[in-house]
């Protein structure tokens, strides 16, 4: 009798906003929902409107976690700043729930992927700070932000270290991303380190130092460049490589 297939990696998503939660709005979200499902791992919607018991209890039953893009941005006293007035309203559900999960999965060593506004909110969790918005801190004629989503979607290319997860992935030290964000890292938090950048200097990727867990950050959008792109889908197999690893019993 052939042995009972392995369950499958359970990825936890929160939505990207609540205001889209409760719209039922799914464009955007469901691009992230997909990507997990095609690298045989199962995507978890998380709400954004659980309890704190109800999120603790529900991050239990996860093996890695998405933290995806968002039109909200990060509250600035978060990370002790005033507000720039080109500052996005922030979501506190979106803020809590992306919180909690980190606290769970730094804890518990649980893989974390976290995209654009995601890898914005990994850095403040961690203590880091945030450029509030890059055109009025930064001259660049590099196109970071992909304003009303109209016109074809901007590329540039960005860096990496060579030493870093995603040079191993890329087997390069030069990637192109697609960009769609108007803020970035400006310190990195305990334990990140920078592996990215941008030709502009924008910091483009993070990823955790703290131990050997597989924590990444990604200013671009991978879960837009699956199908096309090597690095993008990478990104997620090792998501779910580095979960079935956690889980994987320990033979002597």
């Amino acid at each position: 009798m052939s042995p009972a297939p392995a369950p499958k990696i359970r990825v936890g998503i929160p939505y990207r906003t609540r205001k889209e939660e409760l719209s039922n709005k799914r464009d955007a979200y469901d691009k992230y929902v997909a990507a997990v499902a095609a690298h045989a791992a199962e995507p978890v919607e998380i709400s954004l409107g659980l309890s704190a018991s109800e999120l603790q209890q529900l991050a239990q039953t996860l093996d890695a976690v998405i933290l995806p893009g968002s039109p909200a941005d990060i509250e600035p006293a978060l990370f002790n700043a005033t507000r720039h007035p080109k500052t996005a309203e922030s979501d506190a559900d979106r803020e809590r729930t992306d919180f909690a999960l980190l606290g769970h999965a730094v804890t518990e060593h649980k893989p974390v992927l976290a995209i654009c506004y995601g890898v914005q909110s990994l850095n403040v969790f961690l203590g880091g700070a945030l450029v509030q918005d890059i055109p009025s801190a930064i001259h660049t004629k590099i196109q970071h932000a992909w304003t009303g989503h109209e016109g074809p979607e901007p590329h540039h290319d960005v860096t990496l270290d060579a030493g870093s997860r995603l040079a191993q992935l890329a087997g390069a030290t030069k990637a192109r991303v697609n960009s769609s964000h108007h803020q970035s890292v400006l310190q990195p938090g305990n334990n990140l380190r920078v592996v990215a950048h941008a030709p502009d200097g924008v910091i483009e990727a993070i990823e955790w130092t703290g131990d050997a867990n597989w924590i990444v950050g990604v200013q671009w959008h991978p879960e837009r460049m699956v199908r096309s792109e090597e690095l993008s889908q990478s990104l997620f197999r090792e998501l779910a490589a580095a979960a079935a690893a956690r889980k994987a019993p320990v033979h002597s």
